[in-house]
């Protein structure tokens, strides 16, 4: 735990807890959300191949969960954590331009 509390700049035992806490509640709460969306546009694994469904809804999943994360995070006190997180994810995937700050 020592080394990921020292890779995650992260001073305290509770913080470290508390984002561990965050994820586990946003991945539980993108798949949750999912499930009506699905619904809502029409893909339901009673009438689509599962082939489909799955795959469209590990889609949806993603980008719930990354507009979720910070909340969550927020709400758990760990919202600069989880900020700096994301920006640093969706960089790696080339969304960089969005965080770049003009001089």
């Amino acid at each position: 735990m020592e080394k990921l509390k020292q890779r995650w700049n992260i001073e305290s035992n509770w913080s470290l807890a508390a984002i561990f806490i965050v994820f586990s509640i946003n991945g539980s709460f993108a798949a949750w959300v999912a499930k009506p969306l699905t619904n809502f546009i029409g893909l339901n694994p009673d009438t689509v191949s599962g082939f489909i469904y799955w795959p469209l809804r590990i889609l949806l999943i993603f980008p719930i969960y990354q507009l979720t994360l910070p909340i969550v995070g927020w709400l758990f006190g760990q919202f600069k954590f989880f900020w700096a997180f994301e920006k640093k994810f969706l960089s790696r995937l080339g969304f960089g331009f969005l965080f770049k700050k003009e001089d």
